[in-house]
């Protein structure tokens, strides 16, 4: 099955495909693991901070990205794998890396959902394992 353009991306939560959007989201599908802001203000030389940001809190509106908190006090944003909306499935484990701060996505480690007590509701699932990726663990042994 083909993959969905950007502009189809956006258009299929509701977003209105503006320039900076479509750079943001190319950036956001091209990346290998999550982005921080900074992360995407270095991948988008030409867009400005403040324009980056109105951006992901958009998607995060619509639901095409959601956020991640990996204790380095800078958040993480992942596009969310469903067309529709960020799902459970999309509440993978992720990594953090302590030596090079990059955070990996574990997609392959489902995190479990608990049963919650009646009248909560859930919106996020945020589960974290922090060390050395492969590559600082490495430079580490040599």
């Amino acid at each position: 099955m083909e993959q969905p353009t950007p502009i189809e991306r956006l258009e299929k939560r509701g977003i209105k495909p503006t320039a900076n959007r479509i750079l943001v989201l190319k950036a956001m599908l091209d990346a290998p693991r999550a982005l921080s802001l900074a992360d995407l203000e270095t991948r988008l030389g030409t867009v400005d901070k403040s324009s980056i940001f109105r951006t992901l809190a958009h998607f995060q509106q619509h639901h095409l990205i959601h956020v991640i908190e990996d204790g380095s006090g800078s958040v993480k944003y992942e596009l969310c794998g469903s067309d529709t909306h960020c799902s459970v499935a999309d509440m993978h484990a992720h990594f953090y890396c302590e030596a090079c701060h990059e955070t990996f996505c574990l997609h392959s480690a489902q995190v479990p959902v608990i049963e919650l007590p009646d009248g909560f509701a859930m919106h996020a699932i945020n589960y974290m394992v922090k060390g050395l990726c492969d590559r600082c663990a490495a430079e580490r042994e040599s």
